[in-house]
């Protein structure tokens, strides 16, 4: 029986903000061992980098399609954690040589791109993830499964937002100085910035968490002279009826990484916060609200056993990518051997996904282009 899964990386140097986070989630299971990678294009960091997680020389790659076409039947999966541009062909290149993949998100910078890595996984049969990776705190699953059994009733309202001010100094003359400006440019980033970046996890999470879909939206995307969009409200309409309104900024001063969820319904409501992931606020109708944690009383369905640490100790971003990740190895294990995966196992991100993220910011970006239109959603 296979116990352990080997892995490789491509992009995610040692400067490299989220190949770092990957690593230390994956740090998390004992069942997951690092092997070889392709880190960086710049060949110092892609050493360097190796060198710090005691990869093999031997096993150091300066180009992804040479890794994939030494590593077939080597490596059980490959984690891609380079910049958007190269997310395409980096994913095709590996399912095309039978490699399981977890790629970082937005997916793809065109729909048929994402449409035809759908595609070959489906024909490959291959386990393809997408890191969206806040469903993986345990108190969204929670209100997943509160929501499934009907706690709030029918949903009737969603109210969403992704607000960081990592762009701030763009609108000023400091510009140059942000590692990350790459994504403020077209060629790397593709149509859209803040929406491709932050507001594609706000679609998976409501969706995750509600099973809503999207059935049409409207939408603004300021762009303050520059490229690229760096604030962006929509209204949006389900396929129940009811309605939502989602804000992602980039330039929201003084906000640190937050996403704050608000879901209404005919019998009650959820509130959740990122940064304070571990509590959900939960308020029946006619009832005194309540605030319920990770861990703690009040918790009865499934999901509230997927802690990792007691009561009072909070966790956070590294376990919420974890958590994704262990639900990837659950399920390849088990295919691995011969076993079949179960709805738990199978609880992340998957390629339609990935899929789904990239078709929300073209919506969002078509709007936005002609006058706030609305625009249906696939």
């Amino acid at each position: 029986m296979v116990r352990e899964l080997k892995y490789g990386m491509v992009g995610g140097d040692l400067k490299a903000l989220i190949g770092e986070c990957h690593r230390k989630a994956l740090g998390l299971d004992p069942r997951a061992k690092l092997v070889c990678g392709c880190f960086s294009a710049v060949d110092e960091l892609n050493d360097e980098c190796a060198e710090a997680y005691h990869v093999d020389k031997a096993r150091v790659y300066y180009d992804a399609e040479k890794m994939a076409e030494a590593e077939a039947g080597k490596i059980d999966f490959v984690s891609i954690c380079t910049p958007n541009f190269v997310h395409y062909s980096v994913a095709k290149t590996f399912l095309e040589h039978g490699i399981n993949v977890v790629c970082e998100k937005p997916l793809t910078l065109k729909v048929e791109e994402a449409e035809e890595l759908s595609r070959l996984a489906k024909e490959k049969n291959l386990v393809f993830a997408v890191d969206y990776c806040y469903s993986g705190y345990v108190m969204c699953k929670v209100m997943k499964q509160m929501i499934a059994r009907g706690d709030i009733g029918e949903i009737i309202s969603v109210n969403a937002d992704y607000m960081e001010g990592c762009f701030l100094e763009l609108l000023s003359e400091k510009e140059q100085v942000n590692s990350r400006i790459w994504r403020t440019d077209p060629k790397y980033s593709g149509i859209s910035n803040t929406c491709a970046d932050d507001g594609t996890h706000v679609e998976h999470l409501v969706h995750y968490v509600t099973g809503l879909k999207i059935k049409r939206l409207l939408a603004t995307a300021d762009t303050f002279g520059k490229k690229l969009d760096l604030n962006d409200n929509i209204i949006l309409e389900y396929e129940n009826g009811a309605h939502g309104a989602y804000w992602f900024s980039q330039v929201a001063c003084g906000s640190p990484n937050e996403i704050n969820l608000r879901i209404y319904g005919t019998k009650g409501s959820l509130e959740w916060h990122q940064t304070r992931p571990d509590e959900v606020r939960f308020a029946r109708a006619g009832e005194a609200a309540q605030l319920l944690c990770r861990a703690g009383d009040g918790i009865d369905v499934p999901a509230g056993s997927l802690a990792r640490v007691p009561f009072g100790h909070p966790e956070g971003y590294y376990i919420a990518i974890a958590n994704i990740y262990r639900n990837v190895i659950d399920t390849i294990l088990k295919l691995k051997n011969g076993e079949t995966p179960t709805e738990e196992d199978l609880d992340f991100p998957d390629v339609e996904t990935g899929v789904s993220g990239v078709k929300f910011y073209y919506a969002v970006m078509e709007s936005a282009q002609n006058n706030s239109k609305w625009v249906d959603v696939e």
